[in-house]
Order: structure tokens, then C-alpha cells, then sequence
């Protein structure tokens, strides 16, 4: 499964997230595929996603998109990122 981490520049918070997504796949015996990337590249590194992690501030820039987009409050947050990844890799 391929999942996306999004932020503006695709260097900073995504990156981030990228990193915690990692550690709770790993938790969960998961060895899904995760990038970070900017918003602006969505279109071409996020086409083949299964999961896009995100802020709330990005969803509307996304657009449309097969993949399930996951709001993600506190990039720090390992639980909460653990939690919303749970419920959408079943």
C-alpha cells in the first residue's frame, strides 16, 4: 500500500509525518510504503495512494481523489496517527 504524507512544501511537517507514519506502520507490523510530498505534486506522487495524511488546512487543495484522505491533528501524535491508520488500512 502506497500512503502519502502532504504539506506545503513536501520538506518540513510532511516529512514529519512521514517519519511517524513509519514508526507506528513498523508497531504494526506494516512495511506499507510512505512519501512525503508538497501539496502542488499530489497529482503525480500521490496518483497510485491508497492513503493520503494530511492536515485539515490541505484537504481542499488535494482535490479529487481515489485514495482516503486522513485528517491528521497533531503530527506528533503517535496515537492519534496510529488510531486513524487502523481505521483506514482495516
Amino acid at each position: 500500500m502506497k500512503i502519502v504524507t502532504i504539506c506545503g512544501a513536501g520538506m518540513g511537517t510532511s516529512a514529519i509525518l512521514k517519519v511517524n507514519a513509519e514508526r507506528v506502520l513498523k508497531k504494526l507490523g506494516r512495511d506499507d510504503e510512505v512519501v512525503a510530498a508538497d501539496v502542488g505534486s499530489i497529482a503525480t506522487v500521490g496518483a497510485d495512494a491508497q492513503v493520503i495524511l494530511t492536515s485539515a488546512h490541505y484537504v481542499e487543495a488535494i482535490g479529487r481523489t481515489w485514495a482516503d484522505v486522513i485528517v491528521i491533528d497533531n503530527f506528533l501524535d503517535l496515537a492519534e496517527i496510529e488510531s486513524k491508520l487502523e481505521d483506514a488500512l482495516g
